[in-house]
């Protein structure tokens, strides 16, 4: 029956918009309404960062919308993500046509609703572009485009988006168009609800009587059972650690010194760079006993990148936000987590609660510091290579 509805919805207000003027620079907001009372925001124009969202709000709020729809060719990012987060509070959900256009970072106010439907090719994206003529040196525009790229990827997590979709969008220049067709729609998670494909796919994302709070990370259960009585992991999941036999240096430095001894203050025997093959010969606590060419040392285990464990790409790196000494509590921080989560079982036996992406140096860096101060993720979530992860344990 919600399906029905729902098409019924769209029908309509897709025939209204075939009557829309082109956008104009600058949001225009107008109220909309169906025939059997549902009601709609229509936002076109461009996005500016001088725009008024409060005027937004209110008309969201005096029309009891619970719907909005774009006509817009883009603008302002953050403009654009200030409106989606808006969206997201206000609890309402988002529609898009093929008949109008949504691009650019109008794309990014569309994933703000809760409920999300686009006919296929409606929602254009590509890379950001500067505008404007502020003066920048380059390392001044390298350093802004990795903001943007940070606060972008950290919207998308927040709107339970996959952050995969940026690397679509960066693969075409700011003066191409991207549309994406349904299947990418679905595969990026952009869209939330898919006519003919049931209710359950919107079901569990249906929009409640009260606006939705800003997403973050959930802590675990406070009254957590302690670990001698707590569930043991599923009888399919191996927590067995494989033995390291050989591995490639991984130093947040660039570069690792091969130890005499296994101590952290005893001579240098040589200094291997990031990618250097090693050969595990043997362990003494948390220090390999590893050969390099016809050199023999020790590396400690958080410098090796194991080949023998399934950890992610090598150099890629891991956003740890905590961890665990069982694995029901993992799990049941990762299942009640609001953005994408994943649980890695780490060589000491505890389970590394992480972001399910992994990303370049930079990336991660911007990415902890942008969603530290979102309150996002935990204050003492950090960057890592996740060397000492063995492999993915929660959740599939």
């Amino acid at each position: 029956m919600f399906r029905v509805f729902f098409i019924r919805v769209l029908l309509f207000i897709a025939s209204a918009l075939l009557a829309t003027t082109t956008a104009r620079a600058g949001l225009q907001f107008q109220a909309g309404q169906t025939d059997w009372g549902l009601h709609y925001i229509l936002v076109s124009g461009d996005f500016a960062y001088q725009d008024d969202l409060s005027i937004f709000e209110n008309q969201v709020r005096s029309n009891s919308a619970t719907t909005v729809t774009f006509a817009s060719p883009g603008g302002n990012i953050q403009k654009a993500m200030e409106l989606g987060r808006l969206i997201r509070r206000l609890g309402i959900n988002t529609i898009q046509f093929k008949a109008v256009e949504c691009a650019s970072a109008c794309s990014l106010a569309f994933l703000g609703g809760v409920i999300r439907y686009a006919d296929p090719g409606s929602i254009g994206v590509h890379k950001s572009s500067f505008q404007g003529n502020v003066p920048l040196t380059t390392q001044e525009a390298v350093s802004a485009v990795q903001q943007i790229t940070a606060d972008v990827m950290t919207y998308m997590i927040e709107m339970g988006v996959d952050p995969a979709l940026l690397q679509l969008s960066l693969q075409y220049d700011s003066n191409d168009i991207r549309y994406l067709s349904m299947s990418e729609m679905v595969k990026y998670q952009v869209v939330t609800f898919v006519p003919g494909a049931g209710q359950s796919q919107v079901a569990s994302q249906a929009p409640s009587s009260t606006p939705t709070p800003q997403p973050q990370v959930t802590p675990p259960p406070t009254a957590a059972p302690p670990p001698s009585v707590a569930p043991p992991p599923p009888a399919a999941l191996s927590l067995a650690i494989p033995q390291a036999r050989s591995g490639r240096i991984g130093h947040p430095k660039g570069s690792a010194p091969l130890k005499a001894v296994p101590e952290g203050k005893s001579a240098n025997v040589a200094v291997l760079r990031n990618g250097s093959w090693v050969a595990i010969l043997g362990n003494s606590g948390r220090w390999y006993r590893v050969q390099a060419g016809n050199q023999v040392g020790y590396m400690h285990d958080t410098w090796v990148h194991v080949d023998q464990y399934d950890s992610g790409p090598f150099g890629k790196r891991h956003i740890q936000v905590k961890s665990f000494n069982n694995y029901a509590d993992a799990e049941a921080y990762v299942r009640s987590a609001s953005i994408p989560l994943s649980a890695y079982l780490a060589t000491n036996g505890w389970f590394a609660i992480t972001l399910e992406s992994t990303y370049d140096e930079q990336m991660a860096k911007s990415l902890v510091n942008e969603m530290k101060a979102r309150g996002a993720i935990p204050d003492d979530a950090y960057a890592t290579f996740g060397n000492t992860y063995v492999r993915k344990v929660c959740c599939q």
